[in-house]
């Protein structure tokens, strides 16, 4: 990520938060720690049951073993802007996506060095100790997510007929913020993320398969548990879409691998659209069960 990305990209995302707090109270977070059930299973399945299905994917898909590690990585580094604005896109639960993402972008500080140094001990015999910095994590949720949602959130309690009137637009103005991200990323700057998805198109089948995977994983394990459906696909969308950005700084400049970032690239370059078609199936299902036969019919 060169200077122009690293300052556009974050303001661009900010940009989509604080749009997404303009249709948030701050009562609506009184049911994510009231019943903090949805919560809970949401930090567990996106800690837990997400890095240990990358990690079975890995082991059981033949490729090269920075690969692997590259998979296991992006699978460790939950959450992100995207998550939140297709959940709002799709009228799920906002504010527990929102309240995922603080979260975990606080947990992934211990979570991602135990997850990363025990793969890459399995699958190349040598363990790299990964150390995330706090600082940079917390600044980056911090500016990108919790001040633009809360300036927002203030802005609609003060001025909720004007906030009224512009709800609606919003719905496609946000969307076509983070399509000109996407475009950027992929065809602008100085990355290639198009043409390394051409070129290395078989690496494609474990990245799809992660986020199928854990998507449904997600959407079934929590209404089993009780967790509504508005939940439920909350769930799967916060299961579904990784922080790319972060993986990727963490391949080259942590583990020093360009086939990890390679898996990072990929799998930013197609999941916030797969992630978004899946769950909108979902969403459409209400509450009758949802299985992988419902994407191919």
């Amino acid at each position: 990520m060169n200077n122009t990305d690293s300052i556009l990209l974050p303001i661009a995302l900010g940009i989509i938060m604080f749009g997404i707090g303009l249709n948030l109270r701050f009562s609506n977070f009184k049911s994510v720690f009231v019943a903090p059930k949805a919560v809970l299973f949401g930090l567990f399945g996106q800690l837990i049951l997400l890095p240990a299905i990358g990690f079975v994917i890995a082991w059981m898909y033949p490729m090269d073993a920075a690969y692997k590690l590259g998979l296991v990585l992006i699978a460790a580094c939950p959450g992100g802007t995207a998550s939140n604005l297709v959940t709002f896109m799709l009228k799920g639960r906002v504010e527990l996506s929102v309240a995922l993402t603080a979260f975990n972008s606080l947990l992934i500080l211990i979570s991602i060095p135990l997850i990363l140094s025990g793969a890459s001990e399995f699958f190349l015999e040598e363990s790299k100790w990964v150390k995330v910095e706090f600082g940079r994590i917390f600044t980056e949720v911090l500016f990108t997510v919790i001040l633009p949602v809360v300036t927002g959130m203030a802005i609609n309690s003060r001025f909720h007929a004007i906030t009224d009137k512009i709800r609606k637009p919003l719905r496609y103005i946000l969307p076509a913020i983070l399509l000109g991200v996407f475009a950027f990323v992929l065809f602008g700057s100085d990355g290639d993320g198009f043409g390394q998805l051409l070129e290395n198109w078989k690496l494609l089948i474990p990245t799809v398969a992660l986020n199928v995977l854990t998507m449904i994983t997600g959407f079934k394990l929590s209404g089993m548990i009780g967790i509504r459906h508005r939940g439920s696909y909350t769930i799967a969308i916060e299961m579904g879409l990784q922080n790319s950005a972060l993986a990727i700084f963490l391949a080259n400049s942590v583990l020093q691998l360009k086939e990890a970032a390679l898996i990072a690239v990929l799998y930013g370059s197609f999941s916030f659209f797969l992630t978004l078609g899946i769950a909108y199936f979902m969403q459409r299902r209400g509450e009758k069960e949802f299985s992988f036969l419902d994407l191919v019919d």
